[in-house]
């Protein structure tokens, strides 16, 4: 049930910047009474470990903290459990497994050992999407016309000027992440907010309803 006379605060792409992470934290901790992460914690950045064990933390001592599946998150999710890692291996997954203290090469069993078991669970029942009174939450897109209990992966995850440019109203605002902007992308039905942080830009937080942003220093990663 949402909760009412509430301030959500909403966070984008982190991308391992657990840094800016922590100094954004600082900022809006007390300004909200939910929190709703946007996906892709880890790749690219210097410390995806700390970005997930960061919000694990706050899931145990906040009562609502939503963590949602970005695109990156699932292709670590895959490389853990075997299945075909090349496209992780070449998006930035190779600084996830050094934060982890793995090699590229690391067997099963190396895996198993060293990947903490409540991060591996993180990573398997992080949904899709999220909604409440103020907009619906996403890592990248919805698909125009299909109801959002119909939402796909493929949508949810990896969708760019399909979603981002078409007229379709989906009953609320829909806040996003995955495609980078200069600065947050505020329309009336659609509001970007990654930012790059892992580029050399900012991480971004939006509080609704007042649809304030706060923003703070991303860290300049050579990948």
């Amino acid at each position: 049930m949402p909760i009412k006379n509430s301030t959500t605060c909403v966070i984008g792409d982190i991308h391992g910047c657990h840094t800016s992470l922590t100094l954004l934290l600082q900022k809006v901790l007390h300004r909200a009474n939910t929190f709703v992460f946007l996906g892709d914690y880890v790749d690219r950045g210097p410390n995806s470990k700390a970005v997930v064990a960061t919000i694990l933390s706050l899931q145990k001592n906040h009562e609502h903290v939503i963590a949602l599946r970005g695109n990156h998150d699932l292709l670590f999710l895959q490389h853990l459990t075997g299945e075909d890692s090349s496209l992780f291996l070449q998006v930035g997954g190779r600084q996830t497994l050094a934060s982890y203290g793995l090699s590229p090469t690391a067997d099963r069993a190396e895996i198993d050992r060293i990947i903490p078991p409540e991060h591996l669970a993180f990573l398997e029942n992080l949904p899709l999407f999220w909604e409440d009174q103020y907009a619906i939450y996403v890592h990248a897109g919805l698909q125009p016309g299909r109801h959002l209990s119909q939402q796909t992966p493929q949508w949810c995850l990896w969708a760019r000027e399909q979603f981002i440019h078409t007229t379709y109203e989906f009953g609320k605002p829909v806040v996003f992440g995955h495609t980078v902007f200069s600065e947050p992308l505020l329309t009336p039905n659609r509001f970007g907010i990654d930012t790059g942080a892992v580029y050399g830009g900012r991480l971004t937080a939006l509080l609704l309803p007042q649809r304030e942003l706060i923003s703070v220093r991303g860290e300049s990663v050579n990948f």
